[in-house]
């Protein structure tokens, strides 16, 4: 398993991690995942075994159950790096400042939604990481599995799937735009003789500061295939076709300095943000 620096820290974490939220299944949780402390205990070794040595949980997940969960297969942990989770641009750079300028611990790491399917960190989010070294370590990357190839084009999604429901995270504000995408990955994974889920992973995993995406799965089979993903390199060509389909928009101010200041923004920044205009 590759292992990158998690920011600007002497942190080296996994580029893929473990996510908890299937463990529990209290409360609303339940129709993410059941997984029990025998369950959880052979996913973690499975992990493990595949070189993912870095997990992670919250506090909200089955009303803090998958945390004593973990309690229980785990005996100790400790705080190294502190880092921030959801937060916008502005937020980061602010935090970032206000240690700078009392000498508290610098955030390393910022944990975010990103996918094919929800590509709006680019505008900000992501910049302001790369500019302050803060690294990403990504959450839901299959969109609450609407990009794992089980949602398909004028078909009914599987039986219990909380994909298009009221769960409703992430939100699906174009549902041909979504199916654009999962037709992409689709024929690329169909191509490689991979899952689709693998293939947007895969994407992940070469944008630019990512430096850790964090996979959770209902079943040990689902997670054998996502921990799979970072054995996949794809081609120039793929990752074009994937750029394309799933660009979002450029907004202001980012599309008047791709016309007026791409001289002096430079290329790399932009690139983030899909098509250019002008």
């Amino acid at each position: 398993m590759e292992h990158r620096h998690l920011g600007r820290s002497g942190l080296r974490v996994p580029v893929l991690s473990l996510g908890t939220m299937t463990f529990g299944g209290r409360g609303n949780f339940a129709a993410v995942g059941d997984t029990d402390a025998g369950g959880a205990a052979r996913q973690i070794d499975m992990a493990l075994d595949a070189g993912v040595n870095l997990v992670d949980t919250a506090d909200v997940y089955s009303a803090g159950l998958s945390e004593e969960i973990i309690g229980e297969v785990l005996d100790a942990g400790k705080v190294r790096y502190v880092g921030c989770s959801n937060y916008t641009g502005w937020q980061l750079m602010k935090a970032v400042g206000v240690s700078e300028r009392h000498g508290f611990e610098r955030f390393v790491s910022q944990q975010i939604h990103y996918s094919l399917q929800a590509r709006e960190a680019e505008y900000e989010i992501v910049p302001a990481g790369l500019d302050q070294g803060v690294g990403i370590m990504v959450w839901s990357p299959l969109a609450g599995g609407l990009l794992s190839g089980k949602y398909r084009r004028g078909e009914a999604g599987p039986e219990g799937s909380r994909g298009l429901t009221d769960w409703n995270e992430p939100p699906v504000r174009d549902p041909d735009a979504l199916y654009d995408i999962v037709d992409v990955l689709l024929e690329i994974a169909e191509g490689r003789g991979v899952s689709a889920a693998q293939v947007a992973i895969a994407w992940l995993l070469g944008r630019p500061g990512v430096a850790t995406v964090v996979i959770g799965a209902r079943t040990d089979e689902q997670l054998a295939d996502n921990l799979a993903a970072a054995d996949l390199e794809l081609s120039d060509e793929e990752r074009a076709r994937l750029d394309e389909v799933s660009a979002p928009p450029l907004l202001y101010p980012h599309w008047h300095q791709a016309k007026t200041a791409r001289d002096r923004l430079g290329e790399p920044e932009l690139t983030l943000l899909g098509p250019h205009v002008g």
